[in-house]
């Protein structure tokens, strides 16, 4: 490893002498190029020249396994080639190893969860008045088919079908798809029902209406879930979305069938899905070998 250090002592000088960074900023280079000299020590690599391109990879690896962030190992690859770019200057390497290397991707952000006892605080609430059984119900639905907000909205009286349990939903690009809907909300959307018709326009499609007779405003949805929340108790926030990832997270952690999971949700690619639920790819390769039939082992 001491064999190391000298150049990247001297890329130091040339960050604080000529491009008279700042010692902050010099100080997260040495950190990033520090943790790749550690790795390197290990595997006994004597030389900067001699590192490979499996040699970052595996660093990179290694650096996200430890917890490192998507940005953390993209700004670490930036110390690397900048290091890289200073040794070609001055003949100390012929390649940059990292030049190819891709971080991670930034997973996109997620709402924060809902556990299964916090759901049950704000579902089993008792609802006095025909607004609050129209919320109850309303949440219900969304929870009990992992309804979008505007899929929530956009649901007609016909759309629901009691008798067999299921749930018209028109998804994006106007995709038309069934989903199922739970006992304890078919139950919630039945009591709603019944009582619609006091608030509901005489000729309004909406299965959820507005105090005023139309149909229900994503916004209004938003406001009411928030009253519904705090009146529960949760410590944060209610946005519809929450809900939805709730179901997508609950479902899959019930069954471990993404594919359902995937057309519950409406997801045009398994990918999307695999984000949404916090997947790994450890537990994909376990329902894999499981489900796939030329994955299988064969008895003996």
């Amino acid at each position: 490893m001491t064999s190391l250090l000298p150049d990247l002592d001297e890329f130091d000088r040339v960050l604080r002498d000529e491009r008279q960074l700042s010692p902050h900023t010099r100080a997260a280079y040495r950190r990033d190029l520090g943790r790749l000299l550690t790795f390197l020590g290990e595997r006994d690599v004597a030389a900067w020249s001699a590192v490979s391109v499996a040699d970052i990879r595996q660093w990179v690896g290694s650096e996200h396994r430890r917890g490192l962030s998507a940005a953390s190992l993209q700004r670490a690859l930036s110390s690397v080639r900048s290091f890289y770019a200073h040794l070609l200057r001055h003949g100390r390497c012929t390649a940059d190893p990292a030049a190819d290397v891709r971080a991670p991707k930034r997973g996109r952000p997620l709402p924060k969860g809902l556990d299964v006892d916090e759901v049950s605080s704000l579902l089993d609430r008792p609802a006095e008045t025909p607004l609050r059984v129209r919320d109850q119900a309303l949440m219900e639905l969304i929870y009990s088919s992992g309804l979008r907000l505007a899929e929530a909205v956009g649901v007609n009286l016909v759309d629901f079908r009691p008798d067999d349990g299921m749930l018209r939903v028109t998804g994006k690009g106007a995709k038309e798809r069934e989903v199922p809907v739970g006992r304890m909300a078919a139950e919630a959307v039945r009591r709603w029902v019944r009582v619609r018709g006091e608030l509901a326009a005489p000729d309004e499609p909406a299965l959820f209406v507005s105090s005023r007779g139309g149909r229900l405003s994503p916004r209004a949805v938003q406001s009411r879930l928030a009253q519904a929340a705090t009146r529960a108790g949760l410590p944060t926030r209610l946005h519809p979305h929450r809900l939805r990832h709730a179901f997508a997270t609950h479902m899959l952690e019930s069954s471990g069938d993404l594919r359902a999971v995937q057309e519950l949700l409406g997801h045009a690619s398994i990918s999307t899905t695999q984000v949404y639920t916090h997947l790994d790819f450890q537990h994909l390769a376990e329902v894999y070998d499981k489900a796939h039939p030329r994955a299988r082992k064969r008895e003996d």
